[in-house]
């Protein structure tokens, strides 16, 4: 008997957070597919939930960083899968939005940044990956050179937070701050920290971060 949508999205989440062999997360994602379930739902309830979920045990020092990316090698399995089934938007009446993301100075963790970039995609940015450990004067001169709407950034120390901030007062000092929007994020980053740096938004994982993004560039209101 064939799985329905909602097990079948559930056993996408588990073998995420349960780091399960990435051949058999893309048999899983595969037989999603066959079924003829929504691409996007199957990675934002499946495999993103499952990476969330393992996210909060990090947070929780239950798993390690180790434990995350056995969860994030699940996720980018199943991701194999279901991307190219993703609806294509088309663009030709729309304003294509750009994004500069990536990891601040001093930071190496780009799980979380990956994960909104790819859900950021979907929803249809043009996407520029500065990647991970990124020199904060890079942030503001990738967004003048591409002409981007937003820039989000992330991070998972403490001790890099105020890269954040000096990427703000350095988009200020440019006459860019207010055209170009500022996106925060990362474990110890909260809606406290972004007001206090006048940053634009702060989402707490990817799937809010789509909604967030989507609303301080203009684009629409969130889904």
């Amino acid at each position: 008997m064939s799985k329905t949508k909602e097990e079948l999205l559930k056993l996408l989440s588990d073998s995420v957070f349960e780091m399960e062999e990435e051949e058999g997360v893309r048999e899983l994602a595969q037989e999603y597919i066959d079924a003829g379930y929504d691409a996007l739902e199957g990675i934002t309830a499946g495999l993103v939930d499952g990476m969330n979920r393992a996210g909060q045990m990090y947070e929780e020092e239950e798993y390690f960083i180790t434990d995350l990316l056995l969860c994030s090698d699940a996720m980018y399995a199943g991701l194999e899968v279901l991307q190219p089934h993703l609806p294509k938007k088309d663009l030709e009446s729309e304003k294509v939005y750009k994004c500069v993301i990536g990891v601040v100075q001093g930071d190496t963790h780009d799980i979380g940044k990956n994960l909104v970039k790819i859900m950021l995609e979907t929803a249809g940015f043009e996407m520029y990956d500065l990647g991970r450990d990124v020199p904060l004067k890079d942030f503001v001169d990738k967004a003048k050179e591409a002409d981007a709407d937003l820039i989000c950034l992330s991070t998972l120390m403490t001790t890099t937070m105020p890269g954040m901030k000096t990427v703000v007062e350095m988009l200020k000092e440019e006459g860019m701050y207010g055209k170009v929007k500022v996106m925060v994020g990362g474990g110890p980053i909260s809606q406290a920290y972004c007001n206090k740096i006048e940053a634009s938004g702060y989402a707490a994982n990817a799937v809010e971060a789509v909604n967030l993004a989507k609303v301080v560039v203009g684009m629409g209101i969130p889904a």
